[in-house]
């Protein structure tokens, strides 16, 4: 061998088998982030969790304020002096009807 092809062989022969670089850097990058399984399933859990709260919340409000426009449709076809009698105003109905039946604003 020439020492262009000597020099040429020792440059680029891995001094190392291709497959234990490889292995080490797969066990690198996906050894240092590894979750177990039971905090995988605790955090899948707790969203599971969180959106059902959401959805419930959701779920209520949407009640609140159904019931809030049952209650202004009766309460609107009153007069103005029925209103007073009960503690009401024409022009702040809908609010009050909406505070009234907003379980949220009791939490």
């Amino acid at each position: 061998m020439t020492t262009l092809d000597q020099t040429f062989s020792t440059a680029f022969a891995p001094s190392k088998p291709a497959g234990t670089t490889i292995m080490a850097i797969s066990e690198h990058i996906f050894g240092i982030d590894a979750v177990p399984p039971t905090e995988k399933a605790a955090s899948l859990f707790g969203s599971i969790k969180s959106l059902a709260h959401h959805v419930r919340m959701w779920v209520d409000s949407c009640a609140d304020y159904y019931a809030a426009a049952a209650m202004y449709e009766q309460l609107s076809k009153l007069s103005d002096t029925e209103l007073l009698r009960r503690g009401l105003s024409r022009d702040t109905l809908a609010r009050d009807v909406c505070r009234a039946c907003d379980r949220a604003a009791d939490r």
